[in-house]
């Protein structure tokens, strides 16, 4: 069996070591090899705010245990990538410490869930036909108006799930299902920094132009990913997100630009 393909099975039911030295499986993740010097600690396949958090508490747990033993940690919707310096220590050692935390790491995100935790971060949309292309289509096929699909979207609470794509490239959800649309069938070969938008449930802002295939719906003039700043991102993974519309003139007076739009169509 290839490295890639190895995964951990149970022992027996709660156990954190089998008494051979090999890594298990508790109730709640699954560990498998992903690399030399990597695994890949798997929570659930659902998407969910529980999730999310269990996913914020055991990276923060996780980063403490490993310490200078940690290369890297990369969460996801419902995994977190673990990459590890193999000079120090190995994936034995490593799945050992993760079960460890991971136990205590589920109390506390219980607790996170429960009191919304995570920091709350409002982000301002220019929501227009001129900087949303596809507002007029995502509303008609939802048979709202632009104004209620705009009402509806910066409505909800958004809990960040993961951060991937590019740097700065946060999955948001849930999107109202009202104004959940597919991905476009042809992607756009350049959508534009700060673009707002929707693809099935999920909504985000592209971190930098790039290509891209979801529903254009608006602008945001904060920057989601800046190298020199610190945080280098304004959102990380557990935080919550709401979005709140401005006119044009506040979208350019806060450092926005309308220059790329003419290529959107």
């Amino acid at each position: 069996m290839g490295i890639m393909q190895r995964v951990w099975r149970p022992y027996k039911k709660f156990a954190s070591y089998c008494n051979d030295g090999r890594p298990v499986i508790n109730q709640a993740i699954t560990i498998s090899v992903a690399g030399e010097n990597a695994l890949i600690v798997y929570f659930s396949d659902k998407v969910d705010t529980q999730v999310a958090a269990r996913i914020k508490t055991c990276s923060s747990a996780i980063r403490l245990a490993l310490g200078l033993h940690l290369i890297d940690l990369i969460p996801s919707y419902g995994s977190i990538l673990v990459i590890y310096d193999s000079l120090l220590t190995d994936h034995f050692a490593v799945s050992k410490a993760i079960h460890t935390v991971a136990g205590a790491s589920s109390i506390q995100a219980s607790a996170l869930s429960a009191s919304h935790d995570g920091k709350l971060i409002t982000l301002p949309v220019y929501y227009s036909l001129e900087s949303g292309p596809d507002l007029k289509s995502l509303a008609e096929n939802a048979g709202l108006s632009i104004d209620q699909v705009i009402e509806i979207h910066q409505a909800i609470e958004y809990r960040v799930y993961a951060i991937g794509f590019a740097p700065g490239f946060a999955y948001l959800g849930e999107v109202d299902e009202r104004i959940a649309a597919p991905r476009l069938a042809t992607p756009r070969l350049k959508v534009p920094r700060g673009a707002v938008a929707i693809a099935d449930r999920q909504t985000a802002v592209y971190p930098a132009e790039s290509p891209g295939g979801w529903n254009l719906v608006g602008l945001c003039p904060t920057p989601m990913f800046d190298a020199k700043a610190d945080p280098i991102m304004p959102v990380s993974t557990g935080d919550r997100v709401v979005f709140k519309a401005i006119g044009k003139q506040e979208f350019i007076d806060l450092g926005g630009t309308l220059d790329t739009l003419g290529d959107l169509k």
